[in-house]
């Protein structure tokens, strides 16, 4: 038996004792958990920050954020899940009818490297809280972090091993996802993610993808400019730009076209840190294919890139068909368009074969919010970058090549568990249709009732 087979033969052990806890008694053990990050917040950052390449504060950020969805999910399974009466409706009307959702067993959570607190947690807080036992494969780039929440949880709640952490590279990831776990929550690109699904397809293994994006902001002309060229440089160029649901295509309606390339450019500044030695050489491919394709850099270039760090790059007219617009960059670039009106620019964000997130910048948040449920998104924010990524009640992941399913809020409880209606009879049916000796009478009453209930 594998290493892997091994830690998931454990972890069914554990999910037994687990899932037969009292949603109370798992939040106050998810809680103490809690307790543990937050108060060894300094230690945990200062190791994302090493392993990623990322300043300190920016890992402290993430941690915060991590924080707050693992407290909602505590907090609020019960609710969520716990046993509720849903209406029987007339023909049942003899029944109590009741909806509750029970975890699933195993999740396997393979995790991505340039948030490597934040988003495995997504979906590890979720399904601990669902009442799941955790396999947490970090990424190969982090796995010490990886190792550190697992150990955190080992310190916190000590006894049955809940949460474990598994190390290694892609072949761990693979062993993982044929292991037998009931389900494998993936984050990463959409190349990898068609593989790990071509292997759950073979043992029938339910999968959530977050496959990336290339996310659009859209510039009214009415927009605050100061505050869209903040938001448009924090989306594209914090984290190095190796964040999936942040910035990496600006439209901008053409009267303010220049005031906000202007006031973008100025926050251009600094170099970062990639976190992998492979990405450079993917972003300089994208900025040399938007140059050579009559794109304009405004700021930096290719001359921009080195073997391991990026300076921000600010692109320019770049077609809709180059790679900088079309593939996922995961660098510190922006590409800013100019477009004629918002509904050009809506066109442009929807043809992407990505849908994660999309933020829009308008006076009329009113009529922002409408602009945002005419895109294929599955997360957006008004006046914002990234606004949802701090509000645990909220659902977060994509469609295309984005992925499919849902973590966090209601909906990424519900994801690692599984639905389980119950009827009960509380007395014999008026009317009994549900038996092979049926009235012919009784069936006659049943019909004529049938068409005067739906068929006038």
């Amino acid at each position: 038996m594998t290493e892997v087979q091994a830690t998931v033969e454990k972890a069914r052990s554990a999910a037994r004792w687990w899932g037969g806890l009292s949603y109370n008694e798992r939040r106050s053990r998810l809680l103490a958990w809690k307790r543990h990050i937050a108060r060894h917040i300094g230690e945990l950052a200062a190791l994302v920050a090493e392993e990623t390449g990322k300043p300190q504060d920016d890992a402290a950020l993430e941690v915060m954020l991590a924080v707050e969805h693992l407290d909602w999910a505590a907090r609020n399974a019960g609710k969520v899940l716990g046993r509720h009466r849903v209406p029987s409706g007339m023909l049942a009307a003899n029944h109590v009818a009741t909806l509750e959702y029970l975890p699933l067993g195993v999740i396997g959570v393979i995790g991505p490297w340039n948030y490597p607190v934040y988003t495995p947690l997504g979906s590890v807080s979720y399904a601990l809280a669902a009442g799941n036992a955790v396999v947490f494969k970090p990424s190969e780039h982090t796995p010490r972090t990886g190792a550190w929440l697992a150990d955190a949880w080992a310190t916190a709640v000590p006894g049955e091993p809940v949460l474990q952490a598994v190390l290694g590279d892609g072949a761990v990831g693979a062993e993982l996802t044929w292991s037998g776990v009931d389900k494998i929550a993936f984050t990463g690109s959409a190349a990898t993610a068609r593989k790990v699904m071509a292997t759950c397809a073979e043992t029938l293994t339910p999968l959530v993808v977050e496959g990336g994006g290339k996310d659009a902001m859209i510039v009214a002309a009415d927009a605050d400019l100061d505050a869209a060229a903040r938001a448009a440089a924090f989306g594209g160029f914090g984290n190095a730009g190796q964040t999936c649901a942040g910035v990496e295509r600006v439209y901008v309606e053409r009267s303010v076209y220049p005031e906000f390339l202007g006031k973008l450019s100025a926050l251009a500044v600094g170099e970062q840190t990639m976190t992998t030695p492979e990405q450079p050489a993917i972003v300089r491919a994208h900025v040399e294919d938007a140059v050579s394709r009559g794109g304009r850099a405004v700021v930096g270039g290719p001359s921009s890139i080195t073997a391991s760090t990026v300076a921000p790059v600010v692109l320019a007219e770049v077609p809709e068909d180059s790679i900088a617009v079309t593939e996922e960059t995961f660098g510190p670039t922006l590409v800013v368009n100019p477009v004629d009106s918002v509904d050009e620019a809506v066109q442009l964000t929807n043809a992407s074969k990505y849908g994660l997130a999309a933020s829009i910048f308008s006076k009329d948040s009113h009529g922002a919010t409408r602009i945002a449920r005419k895109l294929r998104t599955g997360a957006a924010s008004v006046n914002a970058v990234l606004g949802f990524a701090g509000v645990p009640s909220l659902p977060f992941g994509g469609v295309g090549d984005s992925g499919f399913g849902r973590i966090h809020g209601a909906d990424g409880l519900r994801e690692f568990s599984r639905a389980q209606a119950v009827t009960r009879q509380r007395f014999a049916a008026p009317m009994d249709l549900m038996r092979l000796d049926r009235d012919p009478k009784v069936m006659q009453r049943a019909l004529r009732l049938f068409h005067f209930r739906h068929g006038r």
